[in-house]
């Protein structure tokens, strides 16, 4: 049986991030800190399409001993300047999941919440070695939406990146980790193979390939706090107020969906 992976979500890496993001940032001298303990403990960083191969193999497509991902969402130009030279240092792989409507240059639309990155950022540390997946168009939450945009946003941004990219991204991550069945359905018609959400849990193969678990690394997260994470302890205490706006959010979200489907039969 495969054992429990920790998967990292990181977001913007800046001194000084936007006030929008800035809880869910971290400093450079964190993030160098913390890529150094998953050296010191023994963990190997793989790609989220490394993971999801080797568990649709059932394990045949062996992972490395403590397998570990590192994934950042949206597109900060600082995973390019800040996290790129440390990841390059250590050997490590990553996944950024890009919103492509919000990266600078071609196809912006505008509505980022910090400096992103440019498509030859994007297309260099694809270059390193890192993966690159769908993060939406345009950043909505998915289970919001109606059945045109929903398939707008993911096959938009999975057409995107294969074109900016060269390569069709495999893997997706849900703004905010909002999904649904519809939703993640839409993701795996659009070819995605595996999908992350949030959780702030282990990632294990009994959640399926489109609702794999991340735990959340935020500005807050001291050196301590991250081994925890990382080994997998105190999970459930560090994110008991995380989980239950979760549960209690997801419900409003639910109503409001009902609410609109209902107005567009009246």
């Amino acid at each position: 049986m495969s054992e429990p992976v920790p998967v990292l979500m990181y977001h913007a890496v800046a001194h000084q991030p936007a006030r929008a993001t800035h809880g869910l940032s971290v400093s450079p001298a964190a993030f160098t800190e913390q890529m150094a303990v998953l050296e010191e403990r023994g963990f190997t960083p793989v790609t989220t399409a490394q993971l999801g191969e080797s568990w649709r193999s059932g394990g045949r497509v062996p992972l490395p001993r403590r397998p570990v991902l590192i994934t950042f969402d949206d597109g900060y130009e600082g995973v390019h300047r800040h996290a790129l030279p440390v990841l390059a240092k250590h050997g490590f792989a990553a996944t950024l999941f890009v919103s492509t409507g919000w990266l600078r240059g071609a196809h912006d639309e505008g509505g980022a919440l910090d400096t992103m990155l440019d498509w030859d950022q994007v297309r260099e540390l694809a270059h390193s070695g890192t993966e690159i997946g769908g993060h939406t168009h345009s950043h909505p939450q998915l289970d919001q939406l109606d059945g045109e945009r929903l398939w707008d946003e993911t096959a938009r941004c999975r057409d995107i990146i294969a074109d900016e990219v060269g390569v069709a991204p495999l893997s997706f991550a849900y703004p905010y980790g909002y999904s649904s069945r519809r939703v993640r359905e839409t993701v795996r018609e659009a070819g995605f193979a595996q999908a992350l959400a949030v959780g702030n849990a282990l990632a294990r193969p009994a959640q399926g390939p489109y609702a794999v678990q991340r735990v959340t690394v935020r500005r807050s997260t001291g050196a301590e706090e991250f081994e925890r994470l990382v080994e997998g302890r105190s999970l459930a205490r560090n994110f008991a107020r995380d989980r239950a706006l979760t549960k209690g959010y997801a419900m409003v979200r639910r109503t409001r969906r009902a609410l609109t489907v209902l107005r567009g039969r009246g």
